[in-house]
C-alpha cells in the first residue's frame, strides 16, 4: 500500500488554524444562540389563562382545528400614551378583537372581528390579583378586558362564541407600530381621501405605503371615513391585517437571519400571550404552521350586529346568522354565504361617485342598500369617556 503523502508542515499550520477559527465560530455561534433564545425568552410576557379560567369551558377540538383570540389593547401606558395620546387611567380596553380559527389542515385561516360596543353577559371573573369581579347584564364587550384581563376577555368570548379559545396574543398601540416598521410597512389602497385630526391620518385618495405610526392612525381611525362608526373601523382593520401579511410573505422573513433576529426581538418584546405561547419555540412553533396561510387563504367577517334595543350606540349579536358564524367555525366549514355578502364595505373604498342621496341611503349600511344589508346596522358608537374615541 502506498505511503500516505506528508503534508507540508506550512499548510498543516493553515489547516490547524482554519480548524481552530471553525470551532471558535461554532462555539461563538452556539454562544450566541443561546443568548439570542434567553433573550427573546426574557421578552416575552404571558398570562396563565388556563389555570385562572380551570376545567369549566368549551372543550377543545379533536381535529386539529384552534382558535386564538387577538386583542388590542388601548393602554395609554408608556409610549402608547406618545402615539396614541388621550388617557385611560391605569386601565386598558380591548378596541379590538378578532377570534382567528385556523382549519384542521392549517392552510387556511377564519377570521371574526367582535365590534367594541357589542352587549353581552359578562360572566364572573377572577382578575390577575385573584379578587372576584362580578358579572353583568348588557356590558360591553370590551369591558371584560378593562375589569378582569385576559382571563376575563377569554372566558367572555368563549360564552360568547360556544367555542375554546386555544391561544391568547395581545398587543398595543406601540407594539403594533413597531411590528409594522419591523416587517417594513404596509400597503393600503384608499378611493376616498381620509382626513382625521382625532388619529392623525391624513391620507389623499391612492395607494400608501405606511409606516408604523401611519398604519396605527389607519387602524384607529374612524371620524375620517364612513359614518364614523366602530363597525367603519373594523373593515380599514381587515385591510391591514391583509396588507401585513401581504409584505411579511415578501419580505424573506424566514430565509434572512438578520431579518428574521429583528423581528423575532420586535414581536417578543410587543406581545403578551397565554402560558402555552410564552416561549420562542412555541412562538416559531406557531408561525411555523401558520406561514403558508396568506391573503388569499383568508376569509374575514365581522360578527353580525343590529342596534341594540333602547340603545342606538350599542349593538347586540344579529340573529340566526351569529350563530351560524360560530357553528361555521366550530365545524370547520367556511362562513355562510349569505353573511358574507351582507358584509359592510370597507369605507376606504367605497365608491367616491356615489350620489349624496345614495349615500345618505345606504349610510349605516356598510354601502349596500338598506333591504339587502340584514345582517348589520351601524350604529355610531358613542365615544370612550376616557379618552373620547
Amino acid at each position: 500500500m502506498a505511503e500516505h503523502q506528508r503534508i507540508p508542515s506550512s499548510r498543516r499550520k493553515v489547516l490547524r488554524t482554519a480548524a481552530c477559527a471553525f470551532v471558535a465560530l461554532v462555539v461563538l455561534g452556539a454562544g450566541a444562540a443561546v443568548y439570542a433564545y434567553v433573550k427573546l425568552n426574557g421578552n416575552i410576557k404571558s398570562v396563565d389563562i388556563d389555570g385562572r379560567l380551570g376545567d369549566a369551558r368549551p372543550p377543545a377540538a379533536t381535529d386539529g382545528s384552534f382558535n386564538i383570540l387577538v386583542l388590542g389593547s388601548d393602554s395609554r401606558n408608556g409610549e402608547n400614551g406618545d402615539l396614541a395620546g388621550g388617557n385611560t387611567g391605569y386601565t386598558a380596553r380591548s378596541d379590538t378583537a378578532m377570534v382567528v380559527h385556523v382549519n384542521q389542515a392549517h392552510s387556511g385561516a377564519q377570521i371574526v372581528s367582535i365590534p367594541r360596543d357589542t352587549l353581552v353577559t359578562r360572566p364572573d371573573c377572577t382578575d390577575a390579583s385573584g379578587r372576584t369581579v362580578a358579572g353583568a347584564k348588557r356590558a360591553m364587550y370590551n369591558s371584560a378586558f378593562e375589569t378582569g384581563g385576559a382571563a376575563c376577555a377569554v372566558k367572555t368570548t368563549e360564552q360568547l362564541t360556544g367555542l375554546r379559545m386555544d391561544h391568547y396574543l395581545q398587543i398595543d398601540f406601540a407594539g403594533f407600530a413597531r411590528v409594522v416598521d419591523a416587517i417594513g410597512g404596509a400597503t393600503v389602497t384608499t378611493t376616498v381621501a381620509i382626513h382625521d385630526k382625532d388619529s392623525g391620518l391624513d391620507l389623499p385618495a391612492g395607494q400608501h405605503h405606511l409606516d408604523g405610526q401611519q398604519a396605527l392612525a389607519f387602524v384607529r381611525t374612524r371620524h375620517g371615513v364612513g359614518d364614523g362608526s366602530d363597525l367603519g373601523r373594523i373593515e380599514l382593520q381587515k385591510q391591514m391585517v391583509k396588507s401585513l401579511l401581504q409584505q411579511a410573505g415578501g419580505a424573506g422573513l424566514f430565509t434572512d437571519p438578520v431579518k428574521a433576529w429583528s423581528l423575532g426581538d420586535t414581536v417578543t418584546k410587543s406581545v403578551t400571550t397565554d402560558s402555552a405561547l410564552g416561549s420562542v419555540n412555541a412562538l416559531v412553533g406557531l408561525a411555523q404552521e401558520l406561514k403558508g396561510i396568506g391573503p388569499d387563504q383568508l376569509g374575514m367577517v365581522t360578527l353580525p350586529v343590529a342596534a341594540a334595543p333602547g340603545d342606538p350606540n350599542r349593538v347586540v349579536e344579529q340573529q340566526p346568522q351569529a350563530d351560524q358564524v360560530w357553528a361555521a367555525l366550530k365545524a370547520d366549514r367556511a362562513f355562510p354565504q349569505a353573511v358574507v355578502t351582507a358584509q359592510p364595505e370597507n369605507p376606504a373604498q367605497a365608491d367616491p361617485t356615489a350620489t349624496p342621496s345614495t349615500s345618505a341611503r345606504t349610510a349605516g349600511t356598510g354601502g349596500r342598500p338598506t333591504a339587502k344589508a340584514t345582517a348589520h346596522t351601524t350604529p355610531k358608537a358613542a365615544p370612550n369617556p376616557a379618552t373620547g374615541r
